[in-house]
C-alpha cells in the first residue's frame, strides 16, 4: 500500500456515526429572550464541568468575502452582546476594520448543544480595554506586547521567545504593563441566536431568535422560528 492509499483510506471518515439523545429542544422550554436563554445554556455547561465552555469559534469574512475562522475566549456576556479581545492589528481585526460582522460559534459535544450568535460588531472604548488588560496575568500581558504584528510572518520561535524576555525585563512581575495601543476589546451586538439539540437519526432540534423591526421604527422584536436540521 503506498502512501496515497493509506492517506486515502484514513481520510475515508464516513462510517463514522454517533447518536445524539441526551435531550430535545421545544419552544415550550426556552425563553423569550435570547439573551437570557443563552446565559441558562451557558450556566448549564460550566456546571457540567466542560472544558473551557466559554471557547467559542468566531467567523469573519474580508470585503471580498473571504471567510476566516479561529478559536478566541468569550470574556463578558450581557443584553449588550457577546465580549472578546484581541490585536486590532490582527487577520481578524484587519477582517472587522472592512467589514464589521461576525458569527460565534459554542459546540459542547458532551451536551449534543451548539449556539451560533450573529451580528454588527463595536470596538471596546478604550478604557473599558485597559481595565481588562490590567486584570490579566502578567505574562498575558506581556505577550499581548510581544505579539506584533499578530499574525505576522516570523524567522522563527526565538524571535517571538526573546522578545517575550526582553519586555518581561523591561517590565518585571508587580509592575504596570502599558496596554498597547493596537490590542483592546470587540462587541458582538447580536440580532440573530439559534441554539441547536442533538438529536436522533438526525433530526435534530433547532430554534433560531431573529431580531425583526415592528410597526415602530424604533423599536424591534425578537421573533423565535424552528429551522429543519
Amino acid at each position: 500500500m503506498n502512501d496515497l492509499t493509506k492517506l486515502t483510506h484514513q481520510s475515508d471518515l464516513t462510517a463514522l456515526r454517533q447518536s445524539y439523545a441526551k435531550g430535545e429542544l421545544r419552544r415550550a422550554d426556552v425563553d423569550d429572550n435570547p439573551f437570557i436563554q443563552f446565559n441558562a445554556w451557558l450556566k448549564h455547561a460550566l456546571e457540567s464541568h466542560q472544558k473551557e465552555p466559554y471557547a467559542m469559534t468566531l467567523a469573519t469574512a474580508s470585503c471580498a468575502g473571504r471567510p476566516s475562522a479561529r478559536t478566541v475566549l468569550l470574556r463578558q456576556f450581557d443584553e449588550r452582546g457577546a465580549v472578546f479581545y484581541s490585536n486590532y492589528d490582527s487577520h481578524k481585526g484587519e477582517d472587522l476594520a472592512e467589514n464589521p460582522y461576525a458569527e460565534i460559534l459554542f459546540f459542547w459535544a458532551e451536551l449534543e448543544q451548539q449556539i451560533r450568535v450573529s451580528g454588527l460588531v463595536e470596538k471596546l472604548s478604550e478604557e473599558e480595554s485597559t481595565a481588562y488588560f490590567h486584570k490579566r496575568p502578567h505574562g498575558s500581558q506581556i505577550a499581548a506586547c510581544a505579539s506584533l504584528p499578530q499574525s505576522g510572518v516570523i524567522a522563527d520561535r526565538e524571535v517571538l521567545e526573546q522578545r517575550f524576555v526582553d519586555l518581561k525585563t523591561q517590565y518585571p512581575e508587580g509592575s504596570i504593563v502599558p496596554k498597547p495601543e493596537f490590542w483592546g476589546g470587540y462587541r458582538i451586538v447580536p440580532d440573530q441566536f439559534e441554539f441547536w439539540q442533538g438529536r436522533q437519526s438526525r433530526l435534530h432540534d433547532r430554534l433560531q431568535y431573529r431580531l425583526e423591526n415592528t410597526h415602530s421604527s424604533t423599536e424591534k422584536q425578537w421573533v423565535i422560528e424552528r429551522l429543519m436540521p
